[in-house]
């Protein structure tokens, strides 16, 4: 064997000398990365991990709850970064065994007797990754656009955030190369990728620290991409084109390193190591806080006096006040209050309220935090999040509001007519009122006490009141309805009682003592 590379080595002596980027040597290269690609593709981990975050995605696209009728764009686009990450784990374990085929099997040596260039090679192992990135920017181009042109999308999303996911996929592939130069040993790749993991974790938790901008140095940042409400795009602080740049120049930062290392140091790739170092470090001083002082008092007026930041609209006599990006989702809010507002009595029957779109920054950024309700007379609290069960949700504080006055009035617990009157005002009016009486309760259930949810303070329902408004609802709409007019103001004291509304309503009264805790 070795007689015979060494004749081949001499019979390649007279070969022509191998010639600059661009010339002739780029369709070898061309078609070696093609030829690798395909290979990649018929390994298992990736050929699996491929289809497992194509049908995860499409999964997620086709089954989906009434709240993704109105999706928030500004957490759409950052929903699609975790995803693709197992795929990029596998992408950076295959294209690392590729790259040490060779030397795996014992045919290093045999490369030497070929035109093209060991740098060149690696190379080519470098450009089979692009088409999984190019695949999974498909897949978040496709994700995003079926979003975003529901006629409820709520907001915008950010091509910086969009990009993130593309550029891991791609990011992950460069370094299983790089690695096998590196480190030409097969424990190198899942090393890496603990290693990998753990510093992004802390990178995310940096984010929300004293230093922020540390935290962006991190491939992937998780802080924020789940948690609680959404919040307006401007108050979110999230540095995203520049990250998305820093990504791009540090893909071709270690593509230019694997190059080198593997002795590619014509002027072109030198030229391009020095312009990758350039891209990097302005993406990474770009992500360095500017004016984080500006930012904390944006979010805090936002949360604490939103009237300053918000605009408002008028139908039939109430105003729906919203932050900019909400402005579509009025006429939902409108529909509801109207539809509680027809089955009300009284001065209800004509109320004129003020709805308020209202956050809390004060645990962080889309923190999972409880609004206060409020105290102010004929205001009702909405979110940020709308469709599916917020919708009753938000119809529990209206009903309140009508009923009582102001939303803190359940805070002082309701043991009384008030609560059957609120919740029928709810339910009665509701096209699926079985469904969404226990969609609407904590525990899911509709029977027994629980805890009735809302935008601020649920409301809590005693067993006695649960067993008289499902008496309610198995009676004629019109006939309740008509009743609760006729006795609104008893149905709306709280001098009344569970045991009087029921009477008043026309059903049976429970039988033993009502106990008041819930």
């Amino acid at each position: 064997m070795s007689t015979t590379i060494t004749t081949l080595r001499e019979s390649a002596s007279g070969l022509p000398e191998p010639q600059e980027p661009g010339g002739r040597r780029t369709g070898p290269v061309l078609a070696l990365a093609r030829f690798e690609a395909r290979e990649l593709l018929l390994q298992v981990p990736v050929l699996v991990f491929l289809l497992a975050y194509v049908g995860f995605t499409a999964a997620r696209m086709l089954f989906q709850d009434g709240m993704s009728d109105h999706p928030v764009l500004n957490t759409v686009d950052r929903g699609t970064q975790t995803a693709p990450l197992l795929l990029a784990i596998a992408l950076l374990v295959c294209t690392n065994a590729a790259a040490l085929r060779s030397r795996k099997h014992g045919t290093a040596q045999q490369f030497d007797v070929m035109a093209m260039e060991p740098w060149r090679r690696v190379l080519a192992h470098m450009l089979s990754a692009v088409p999984f990135g190019a695949l999974t920017a498909v897949v978040v181009a496709v994700e995003y656009t079926r979003e975003a042109l529901k006629p409820g999308a709520i907001g915008h999303g950010a091509i910086g955030e969009l990009a993130v996911g593309p550029l891991v996929v791609l990011m992950a592939g460069v370094t299983g190369v790089l690695l096998a130069r590196l480190a030409p040993t097969s424990f190198a790749p899942m090393l890496f990728v603990v290693a990998a993991y753990l510093l992004m974790v802390l990178a995310s938790e940096g984010t929300e620290s004293d230093d922020p901008g540390a935290g962006w140095l991190s491939p992937m940042v998780f802080s924020g991409i789940s948690g609680g409400d959404p919040v307006p795009s401007d108050l979110l602080g999230r540095p995203s084109a520049w990250h998305a740049l820093y990504l791009l120049g540090l893909c071709a930062l270690l593509s230019c390193a694997a190059l080198l290392l593997s002795g590619g140091r014509t002027r072109a790739v030198k030229a391009a190591t020095a312009l990758a170092l350039t891209v990097t470090a302005a993406g990474a001083i770009g992500q360095l806080p500017q004016d984080t002082a500006a930012l904390e008092a944006a979010r805090k007026t936002a949360s604490t006096t939103p009237q300053k930041v918000q605009s408002c609209t008028r139908y039939d006599g109430s105003t729906y006040c919203s932050f900019p990006e909400w402005q579509g989702v009025r006429d939902d809010w409108a529909a509801v209050v109207d539809r509680l507002r027809s089955a009300a009595g009284g001065s209800a029957a004509e109320a004129r309220l003020t709805v308020r779109q209202r956050i809390d920054t004060s645990g962080g950024i889309e923190a999972d935090s409880a609004l206060t309700p409020s105290a102010t007379p004929g205001e009702v609290t909405v979110g940020t999040r709308w469709g599916g069960n917020r919708v009753p949700e938000f119809a529990v504080g209206v009903a309140t509001v009508l009923v009582a006055g102001t939303e803190d009035a359940t805070t002082k617990g309701m043991c009384d007519a008030r609560a059957v009157t609120i919740m029928w005002l709810v339910l009665g009016t509701d096209p699926t009122p079985t469904t969404t009486f226990g969609d609407v309760r904590l525990d899911d259930s509709t029977t027994g006490s629980g805890e009735v949810l809302a935008p601020t303070n649920g409301l809590g329902l005693t067993a006695h009141q649960t067993t008289v408004i499902g008496e309610l609802l198995a009676r004629p709409r019109t006939e309740v309805t008509a009743r609760v007019k006729a006795h609104w103001a008893e149905l709306t004291s709280a001098r009344t009682s569970t045991a009087e509304a029921a009477e008043l309503l026309g059903v049976a009264v429970p039988r033993g003592v009502e106990s008041c805790d819930v």
